[in-house]
C-alpha cells in the first residue's frame, strides 16, 4: 500500500541530485485544476512564485511545486521544472503559449556538500522526467540530499536527516497525504515524546537538547535552516481553504522540531488540492493534514521507514 505523497491520484514525485555535492531537488507534478496555497514562517524564507498563491491572485491552480537544496541559488531549478512543463503543454494560457506555475521553496546545503555547485534547470528539469505515481522514495535524496538538523554548534555536531512522506485515508476514500525536507535548526522528536530521532551531537556524540541548552547562551551564530513540506488532498478546496489547510498542517513542525520557526529558518507548507472529490470539513482535513506531515517529518530522519520508500 503506498502510504506516501503519490497515494493522491494524479500526483507524480521526481528526485534528481548530485550525490558528490550533497544537494539535489524534488518536483511534486500537480493535475491539471490543482489549487495551491502556501504558509510561510521563520525568518529566512528562501522561495518564487508563492505571492500567486495568494487567495486574491488571478492565477487559480499550481502545475507543480519545487523543492530544492543551493539556498536561493537553487531556485534557478525552477527553469527547468517550467520547460519541461510548457513541453507537455501546461500553464497558465495566455496569447502567446502556457506559462507554467511553479511555486518553489529552497534549503541552505552549501555547507554540507561543495558550496559551487547546486540545483540548476537541468536538474530541475530532470526531476520532472523521473517523476512517477509509484511511492516516493524517502531519505537523504532530491532535495534532501544535504539535509540536517541541529546546528546549534555547528555543522560539525549536526544529524543528517533527509526527506520524508506519509499518507492517510478517510472511511469515505478520501486521502490527505504529506512530504517533508527537515533541514531545521532545531532537533526532531517523536511526536509526543522527548525522544530525540535527530539533532545537535556534543564532542561526545550524544544529543544535546537545543531549546534547554539556548537557555544559558546569549549569543547565536546560526543559518542554513529550513523545513520545506507539502500536503496535499483530493479533495475540492478553494484557494483560501488550501491556505488554511496550509496552516494547520503547520502544527506539525512544533509538534516535531524544538525549536521552530527560529529567525534561522524559512519554514514553509504548500497545500494542494487537485479536487477530484467532494468537499470536506476543514477541521477534518486540516487536523488529520497536521497528523501525516509529522509523520513525513519523522519518516525524513530515518525513522519507520518501510520498504516501499
Amino acid at each position: 500500500m503506498n502510504t506516501t505523497l503519490t497515494a493522491i491520484p494524479g500526483i507524480l514525485v521526481g528526485h534528481a541530485h548530485d550525490l558528490a555535492a550533497r544537494t539535489g531537488c524534488t518536483v511534486v507534478l500537480l493535475p491539471a485544476g490543482t489549487r495551491c496555497a502556501a504558509d510561510v514562517r521563520g525568518g529566512a524564507p528562501g522561495t518564487r512564485e508563492t505571492d500567486l498563491l495568494k487567495p486574491t491572485a488571478t492565477v487559480q491552480h499550481a502545475d507543480a511545486i519545487l523543492l530544492a537544496g543551493g539556498s536561493a541559488f537553487g531556485l534557478a531549478a525552477a527553469d527547468g521544472v517550467m520547460r519541461w512543463l510548457r513541453e507537455q503543454g501546461r500553464g497558465f494560457a495566455t496569447a502567446h503559449g502556457p506559462v507554467p506555475i511553479v511555486p518553489a521553496a529552497v534549503l541552505y546545503d552549501l555547507g554540507v556538500g561543495a558550496a559551487d555547485r547546486w540545483p540548476d534547470a537541468a536538474m530541475g528539469y530532470a526531476a520532472c522526467a523521473s517523476a512517477t505515481e509509484t511511492p516516493v522514495q524517502q531519505g537523504q535524496v532530491g532535495a534532501g540530499c544535504g539535509a540536517t538538523a541541529g546546528k546549534l554548534l555547528g555543522m560539525a555536531g549536526a544529524t543528517a536527516t533527509g526527506l520524508g512522506s506519509a499518507a492517510a485515508r478517510l472511511p469515505n476514500g478520501l486521502t490527505i497525504a504529506a512530504l517533508a525536507v527537515t533541514n531545521p535548526f532545531g532537533d526532531i522528536y517523536r511526536v509526543d515524546s522527548t525522544e530525540l530521532l535527530a539533532g545537535a551531537r556534543g564532542p561526545d556524540g550524544a544529543f544535546v537538547n537545543t531549546a534547554q541548552a539556548l537557555r544559558d547562551l546569549s549569543v547565536i551564530e546560526a543559518f542554513g535552516n529550513t523545513t520545506l513540506c507539502v500536503v496535499a488532498t483530493d479533495a475540492t478546496l478553494d484557494k483560501a481553504s488550501c491556505r488554511k489547510l496550509a496552516e494547520m498542517a503547520q502544527d506539525a513542525l512544533p509538534r516535531t522540531i524544538r525549536p521552530i520557526h527560529t529567525p534561522f529558518d524559512g519554514d514553509i507548507v504548500f497545500a494542494a488540492a487537485t479536487c477530484a472529490r467532494p468537499p470536506v470539513s476543514l477541521a477534518v482535513l486540516g487536523t488529520l493534514a497536521a497528523d501525516v506531515l509529522a509523520e513525513a517529518i519523522m519518516r525524513s530522519t530515518g525513522s519507520g521507514l518501510k520498504a516501499e520508500g
